[in-house]
């Protein structure tokens, strides 16, 4: 059986330099690459989650998710912020009443395939 150092390195010192090439006309710019890793760090934190979840069922005001998720408005319209900052989610005003929701499709898809990922 090989360790785990013989598994990370290659048998023979040699470049496939068509994969190679291949591969990194693919690769997006770092740029792209940085900002997407800064979208991953929002679904980092628990209780993001747990909004965009709520969000994925339903439109709601900050008083509805707070009551859902036990947690102080004040702690919700935070989280909201940064979503909002990250383009997760959005608003529409009805008279005084705010009432959030997932951006669009890709945030759905996005939270549904992180639940089956760790469901398998």
């Amino acid at each position: 059986m090989k360790t785990d150092e013989m598994i990370d390195s290659c048998e023979q010192l040699e470049v496939h330099e068509k994969i190679v090439l291949a591969v990194n006309q693919k690769v997006p710019d770092d740029e792209v690459l940085y900002d997407l890793a800064e979208l991953f760090k929002v679904f980092g934190d628990s209780t993001r989650i747990k909004i965009l979840y709520v969000l994925s069922q339903s439109e709601m005001c900050v008083c509805d998710i707070a009551q859902l998720l036990g947690m102080s408005q004040s702690a919700i319209s935070h989280q909201l912020r940064v979503l909002k900052q990250s383009q997760l989610v959005k608003f529409r005003r009805e008279g005084k009443t705010v009432f959030y929701s997932l951006s669009d499709g890709h945030i759905q898809t996005i939270l549904g395939q992180g639940l089956e990922h760790i469901e398998e």
